[in-house]
């Protein structure tokens, strides 16, 4: 991530790596046990890691990645002029869920009910449920609220949503996704019900449609966002970035395997179709 800028592993920079494992209760103290090991600047991802590392020290320079709204989460005082010790790359994921019920909706004309997949642990995934209600009454969409808070749970979930008849699924943004991405395209398919996710590489695996930021985007914007720390400049004075490039991906291979044709014009907008 930080090559491009001149840093070499081992040599002008090092890492400390911690992780949580999806179990968010674990990152209070894993931000803690950071923040006293004499860094020069945290970066996590999520709005949950965010908040923990706030939370563990008011001086060590924050980064975060793919937090959904930086200002509600109370981590900045505004997106221009951050102040404190935080500063990163949003995601505005809470914008996106919107985009893609309306995505969804456009691919599927006749669908009504869809199960939205969300952690209601997650800052960022509750965030993203709340803004999916909105758009959902716009489009004409009932949702079906699915709270999946392990990956064990997933199998019932999609179970549940069938149960429901649920015409569709919307996985929301979350690490507990990301990190189940085999897992959720599978029950997807085996319950042949079409799915949108947040990120292309869903899609690239077989999920059936994925619309988000560009993925190349946010890393090398976040190792520009580090080198200007390292380099002396406060986070306090670096505004939030926000993506700028998204991507739409469609593959084909997976509606055809469950039936399904999607309209014309809808590949047409897609940047990559799978076929």
């Amino acid at each position: 991530m930080l090559g491009e800028s001149g840093y070499k592993d081992g040599e002008a920079i090092s890492y400390e790596f911690r992780y949580a494992d999806n179990n968010l209760e674990r990152l209070p103290s894993l931000a803690k046990e950071l923040a006293q090991s004499k860094v020069d600047a945290l970066v996590t991802p999520g709005t949950a890691g965010a908040i923990a590392l706030k939370n563990a020290t008011k001086t060590i320079p924050i980064v975060f990645l793919d937090v959904t709204d930086p200002l509600g989460a109370g981590l900045v005082d505004s997106l221009a002029r951050p102040g404190g010790n935080i500063t990163g790359f949003s995601s505005i994921e809470a914008v996106l869920a919107g985009k893609r019920l309306e995505l969804l909706k456009e691919a599927i004309p006749k669908i009504t009910r869809v199960a939205v997949l969300w952690n209601p642990r997650d800052p960022s995934s509750a965030q993203q449920w709340k803004e999916s209600r909105v758009a959902a009454r716009e489009l004409g969409l009932q949702l079906q609220s699915i709270e999946v808070t392990s990956a064990d749970q997933f199998a019932n979930k999609f179970r549940e949503a069938t149960e429901v008849h649920s015409s569709a699924v919307f996985v929301v943004s979350s690490a507990l996704a990301s990190s189940n991405q085999k897992r959720l395209i599978d029950l997807a398919a085996k319950h042949r019900l079409p799915t949108i996710y947040a990120q292309a590489s869903f899609a690239a695996n077989g999920g059936l449609i994925a619309y988000g930021p560009d993925q190349s985007e946010r890393y090398r914007r976040l190792a520009v966002l580090i080198d200007k720390i390292l380099k002396g400049i406060k986070p306090a004075e670096i505004p939030v970035e926000q993506p700028t490039k998204f991507e739409l991906i469609i593959n084909l291979k997976t509606a055809k395997q469950i039936g399904l044709t999607i309209p014309p014009n809808v590949l047409a907008r897609a940047d990559r179709v799978i076929r």
